[in-house]
């Protein structure tokens, strides 16, 4: 079939759906010039080879990056992030051949922090894991369709997946640095504050933690301990780096007590402890009978430093936490940068032109 008849916007879909380049929505027609205003925002030579993609081992180029980002409705002003994005789960220590193929329902969760994030529109408060900003949708869609075309992650074939999550759609979010009291995620992990970094965890998606009620740290601790200790979890038998994500009111309260994101995290490490003997009762003591000690309690997390943590979301007393596919796959943090790897800090002054989008 030519590329004419491909594009064709009557026949794309259909076609596009047939031969499994899709998620299974309504694509945006990836037009030669569609894909070129993509990489104007990208300084790097759109066929650089930046690496192959598990488990298809597919390569990796700007423009592939690019036609994929069109297809998922991204503008191109939001391509550095899905090219951060995309370089970040390349690290092997992300380890994105298990995060692709594994049963468990894990996806590689984004989160944005900086200036950048706030220029994009990525949203950080109300329903930031749900719908309704184009930056969330488009650039965690634009990742999955990455992970499917060039990744080969196609449910049932190399994603093995028992049953899949929502998240596998879109998953990304920006951390709300301006209501919380510590600081943000970027900055924790070594970075400038004017820096903007992108983070990529191999998540599942949110479990709520509700706490309408305490008044104090004491009592949001509480609940967030009972939250977490989840015998079906990843976390309860392989550690990892899950995510905490606090709402601001739940933030509040804790810092407001003295906490800081390290008397959680050593919290967490102290208190989340799965009873070992209905622990040991369960199917994946049987499959790790070695992996833990004869200890009376089982941590989640093997050290607090494997806590991440950020504050997300409006107002209203919840927050989530994040487990993780477990302790092979590492969080990775990249910052957003140009080919010569020096920070960029503000799209308003990029080295290459910004187009209009046809």
């Amino acid at each position: 079939m030519t590329r004419t008849l491909l594009l064709d916007p009557k026949t794309l879909d259909d076609e596009f759906e047939t031969r499994g380049w899709t998620d299974g929505l309504p694509v945006v027609p990836p037009t030669p010039a569609r894909v070129t205003a993509m990489l104007t925002y990208c300084d790097h030579a759109r066929d650089a080879e930046l690496g192959t993609m598990p488990p298809r081992q597919g390569i990796v180029t700007p423009e592939i990056l690019a036609v994929n980002a069109v297809m998922a409705g991204c503008r191109p002003a939001y391509f550095p992030v899905v090219l951060t994005a995309v370089q970040a789960m390349l690290d092997p220590a992300f380890n994105l051949f298990a995060v692709q193929a594994t049963t468990h329902p894990c996806a590689p969760c984004v989160i944005v922090n900086g200036p950048l994030a706030q220029e994009l529109g990525i949203n950080a408060r109300y329903g930031a894991f749900g719908p309704g900003m184009r930056a969330n949708a488009t650039i965690g869609r634009a990742i999955r369709l990455i992970l499917l075309n060039v990744g080969g992650g196609i449910p049932g074939v190399l994603d093995r997946s028992t049953q899949g999550q929502p998240a596998k759609y879109a998953f990304c979010v920006a951390e709300n640095e301006a209501e919380s009291p510590w600081p943000p995620l970027h900055v924790e992990r070594g970075f400038a504050p004017e820096d903007s970094t992108v983070t990529v965890t191999g998540a599942e998606g949110p479990h709520n933690i509700n706490d309408h009620v305490s008044q104090r740290a004491d009592g949001i601790l509480a609940t967030l301990a009972g939250s977490m200790n989840n015998m079906g979890c990843n976390n309860a038998y392989l550690y990892g780096q899950p995510t905490l994500a606090l709402g601001p009111e739940h933030a509040a309260i804790l810092a407001a007590d003295g906490f800081s994101k390290d008397d959680i995290r050593q919290f967490v490490f102290d208190h989340v402890r799965l009873p070992r003997t209905p622990w040991a009762r369960g199917g994946m003591a049987g499959m790790f009978p070695d992996l833990f000690p004869a200890a009376a309690q089982v941590p989640i997390i093997k050290t607090p430093a494997d806590l991440v943590i950020i504050v997300l979301g409006g107002f209203g007393r919840h927050s989530c936490w994040l487990p993780t596919f477990g302790d092979t796959t590492r969080t990775i943090t990249r910052v957003i940068s140009r080919a010569d790897g020096s920070p960029l800090r503000t799209l308003a002054r990029t080295p290459w032109p910004a187009k209009k989008e046809t």
